[in-house]
């Protein structure tokens, strides 16, 4: 059997100004959430509904750390297109597979900006008459927030930097770092 190797990510650091949050630190705070979400989901089988693109590695992770029975389904929506902040204009790009009215929701996003994006997925979700939905998010920019939304699960709240890695894309770049690092302003301007 061949020896895996990890991805040699180099080329992309120097582009990071800085590690915004470490790869043990993500680990260790990704185990919290799943200790918490599994407490408070013991005997409710909710689906974890993903936010694509940038939310599938902290699901995938996350996942493995939840000790109930759950289901998992997918989204793509766009507002930010290959820029750097949100257009306003929401898209659904990819709709879940799955019958949702009934079931016991949790929403998985990379990061909440201003919050625009998630206020019109919960209202979308709402109006297919779920149990409940509750908002797990890996990162936080408080500071950015125009719309005030019950955000149940926290990761980490971060300063107003554009962020990359863990999932974080810029332009399709930069989701395999297995950290949350600052993005060079000059790499996006």
């Amino acid at each position: 059997m061949q020896n895996r190797r990890e991805a040699d990510t180099s080329p992309l650091l120097g582009d990071v100004a800085e590690v915004l949050i470490g790869e043990e630190r993500l680990r260790e705070r990704v185990c919290e959430l799943g200790a918490q979400i599994t407490a408070d989901y013991r005997d409710l089988n909710p689906m974890l509904i993903c936010v694509l693109k940038g939310g599938y590695l902290f699901l995938a992770d996350l996942t493995r750390r939840l000790g109930m029975r759950h289901g998992v389904d997918f989204m793509a929506i766009s507002s930010y297109g290959s820029g750097t902040a949100s257009s306003g204009v929401v898209r659904i790009l990819k709709d879940l597979d799955s019958d949702i009215s009934g079931r016991h929701i949790l929403v998985v996003e990379d990061i909440i900006d201003t919050g625009n994006t998630l206020a019109y997925l919960l209202e979308n979700l709402r109006s297919r008459q779920p149990a409940s939905i509750r908002v797990c998010t890996l990162l936080s920019k408080p500071a950015r927030r125009q719309i005030d939304l019950p955000v149940d699960y926290v990761g980490f709240e971060i300063p107003d930097e554009f962020v990359v890695g863990y999932g974080l894309d810029y332009a399709e770049a930069y989701r395999n770092l297995p950290f949350i690092g600052v993005l060079k302003p000059e790499i996006y301007s």
